[in-house]
C-alpha cells in the first residue's frame, strides 16, 4: 500500500479514537458525578488495576504490556481530572525518582505538589491538602526507607497503593566525560550504582546531595560536575545524558506507596502492610509470625525500627499476602493482636507488578 494511503488510514483511525474517547470521557464524568453524590472516593486502583490487567490480557496485537499501560495510564489520568481536580503529594523536588513514580500512577493530568520531605507529604495528605500521596518505601538494592518507615507510628493514613519503578540512573553533564572531577548524587544512587563508579570514576569526589533533582541543578552552578540520576532530572535541567543504565543490578527497583485516607477493597490479589509491636518475653516474635505458618500466609517482608518511645522497644513491619479482610488473614491478624502491645493494619492493596 502506499505511504499516502497509509498515512490517510491513520488519519482515520485517530479520528475514530478521538470521537471513541470523548464518549469515554462522557461515561468518566458521569461516573464522577454518581461518586461524589455518594461520597465514594474518586481514585480506585482495584478498579485501575483490574481494566489493565483485563486490556493487556485482550490485547492480540503489536503492543507491549508496557506500552498498554503507557497509553492507558494517561487516559485513565485525563479521566481523575474530569471526576475531580486531583492533588497528588510526593517527595520532590520536580525531577525525583519519586516525581516520576507517582506520573506512572497518575499521569500528567492531575496536579502535583513536590514536598520537601516526608514528614510534609504526611502532613499534607492528612490535612486534606493533597488527595494522594506518594512516598518511597524500599529499593531492591538499598533496603528500606526507613523514616518512611517511622512516619506510620503516628500517622492515620493508609496504604490504597503500591508502585514498583525500575530504577535506570544515568551519568548526566554539560561537559565531556574526560572533564568530570566531581559526582553529585543521592547517597541511595551512588550505592545503586557503587561498582560502575569505582570502574569509571575511580578517582571522582562524591558529592552527597538531598536529591538527584538538586544534584542536576549543582550540575549547572559547579565546574567538573557530573549527576547521577534520572533521564526527568536531566531533561528539567537541561543536562545531555553521557551514559545510561549506570545502575549495578538490572533489576533495580524502587517500590513506593501511595498514601491515603481509606483502604482499598478487595481485588483478588492484594498485599496487606501491617505494624506491631510485642510484649517483652522469650519467643514473642515467634509466637506472634506462628499464625501465618498455620494458615499457609506468605510473608514477604519483615523490618523492625526503634519505637523512640521506650529504649529497646521496636515497631515490626511486616508484609503478608492476602487482603485483611480475607477469612484466612482476618483470623491470622487477630491471633497476631493476643500477643502485641501495639497492632496496627496499615493498608490492604493491589498487588500489582513493576510497570
Amino acid at each position: 500500500m502506499p505511504l499516502d494511503d497509509i498515512r490517510k488510514k491513520i488519519d482515520e483511525l485517530d479520528s475514530k479514537l478521538l470521537e471513541l474517547l470523548n464518549n469515554r470521557a462522557d461515561l468518566v464524568h458521569e461516573v464522577g458525578e454518581i461518586k461524589k453524590k455518594g461520597g465514594i472516593e474518586i481514585y480506585a486502583p482495584e478498579r485501575e488495576e483490574s481494566l489493565l490487567k483485563g486490556l493487556i490480557d485482550k490485547s492480540e496485537g503489536r503492543l507491549s504490556d508496557t506500552s498498554i499501560r503507557a497509553i492507558y495510564r494517561e487516559i485513565m489520568s485525563a479521566a481523575l481530572s474530569l471526576e475531580q481536580d486531583l492533588n497528588i503529594a510526593y517527595l520532590g523536588p520536580q525531577g525525583t525518582w519519586t516525581h516520576q513514580a507517582a506520573i506512572s500512577k497518575f499521569g500528567h493530568s492531575v496536579k502535583y505538589s513536590p514536598q520537601e520531605s516526608l514528614a510534609g507529604v504526611f502532613d499534607c495528605v492528612a490535612r486534606k491538602k493533597a488527595d494522594y500521596g506518594v512516598v518511597p518505601i524500599e529499593n531492591s538494592t538499598e533496603g528500606a526507607v526507613n523514616h518512611t518507615l517511622d512516619m506510620f507510628a503516628d500517622s492515620p493514613l493508609r496504604i490504597c497503593a503500591q508502585i514498583l519503578l525500575p530504577i535506570e540512573n544515568a551519568l548526566m553533564a554539560k561537559i565531556a566525560r574526560d572533564k568530570i572531577t566531581k559526582l553529585y548524587s543521592h547517597p541511595q544512587v551512588f550505592g545503586q550504582c557503587r561498582n560502575w563508579i569505582q570502574k569509571n570514576f575511580p578517582s571522582a569526589d562524591l558529592v552527597e546531595v538531598s536529591s538527584t533533582t538538586r544534584a542536576a541543578e549543582l550540575v549547572n552552578e559547579q565546574a567538573g560536575a557530573a549527576a547521577l540520576g534520572g533521564r526527568l532530572a536531566a531533561e528539567l535541567n537541561g543536562l545531555e545524558i553521557l551514559d545510561e543504565n549506570i545502575q549495578d543490578k538490572a533489576t533495580n527497583t524502587t517500590r513506593f506507596l501511595v498514601l491515603s485516607h481509606k483502604m482499598c477493597p478487595p481485588t483478588g490479589n492484594d498485599r496487606t502492610s501491617v505494624m506491631f509491636s510485642l510484649r517483652d518475653k522469650p519467643g514473642s516474635l515467634f509466637d506472634a509470625l506462628k499464625p501465618f505458618n498455620e494458615f499457609h500466609i506468605n510473608m514477604s517482608k519483615i523490618e523492625s525500627r526503634p519505637s523512640k518511645q521506650r529504649n529497646w522497644e521496636y515497631f515490626f513491619f511486616v508484609d503478608i499476602a492476602g487482603h485483611c479482610e480475607d477469612s484466612k488473614l482476618s483470623e491470622a491478624l487477630q491471633n497476631l493482636e493476643e500477643h502485641c502491645n501495639f497492632i496496627k493494619v496499615l493498608g490492604s492493596y493491589p498487588d500489582s507488578e513493576a510497570k
